[in-house]
């Protein structure tokens, strides 16, 4: 194995004798232009809302709930597709975003939620997952499109304009911390934290269902 390195070796260091140092220069950088626009090409086709709705578990699921929210149809006409809130959208973020995701492909292989039982059993989880990363990026995603900086809070109801001048302008909050089920439907948190896996005191518990509510009723793009 020893020789066989060393051999290796050898060949990669000697002196090309048919080629030119600036001819091999050029056509490592050709092959380099082309493995990174073809590697981003492939990248960027895995950001669409079809690659991501392409499997049932996504598209009979979550993609369905989506389609019942104000991100999705709304009097602007602005939508927010499935890369907009679970990608990031600068460069390194999105690729550890992309390692992160590469253990779902497990579960498509070996059914975790291929169907709706199994899904709504992992909702919680699913949903825990995706919100622990949120809160750990300060909800870049939202802010990819949401900006306290250009929030008009005197066209927001008094309700909403006080939760955001308290706990959002201050950094106290982030996003999904009030936000939780505003594109997709929310596991039972109540019945949650009875079981001791979401760790909310009861008020809390009573807020992000009372907030949640009127969210659905009131909000507007």
């Amino acid at each position: 194995m020893f020789g066989f390195l060393r051999k290796l070796w050898g060949t990669i260091r000697r002196p090309s004798v048919h080629y030119s140092l600036g001819g091999l220069t050029m056509g490592g950088f050709i092959m380099g232009v082309i493995f990174w626009g073809g590697f981003n090409t492939a990248l960027e086709l895995t950001n669409t809302e079809t690659f991501c709705t392409g499997c049932h578990e996504m598209r009979d699921n979550v993609f369905a709930e989506l389609k019942t929210t104000i991100h999705y149809s709304n009097r602007s006409g602005v939508r927010a597709t499935c890369p907009d809130c679970h990608v990031p959208h600068e460069w390194t973020p999105k690729i550890a975003r992309k390692m992160q995701a590469s253990k779902e492909v497990w579960g498509k292989i070996f059914g975790t939620i291929n169907t709706r039982e199994k899904f709504l059993e992992r909702r919680l989880d699913l949903a825990q997952h995706e919100w622990a990363r949120l809160k750990a990026n300060d909800s870049l995603e939202c802010r990819n499109c949401h900006s306290a900086e250009s929030m008009d809070i005197t066209r927001q109801s008094p309700r909403a304009a006080d939760f955001h001048e308290r706990l959002l302008f201050t950094g106290e909050k982030t996003c999904i911390d009030c936000h939780k089920g505003i594109a997709h439907e929310l596991p039972n948190m109540k019945e949650a934290m009875l079981e001791g896996s979401v760790v909310l005191s009861s008020a809390q518990a009573a807020a992000s269902d009372d907030l949640h509510d009127y969210l659905n009723q009131h909000a507007q793009p």
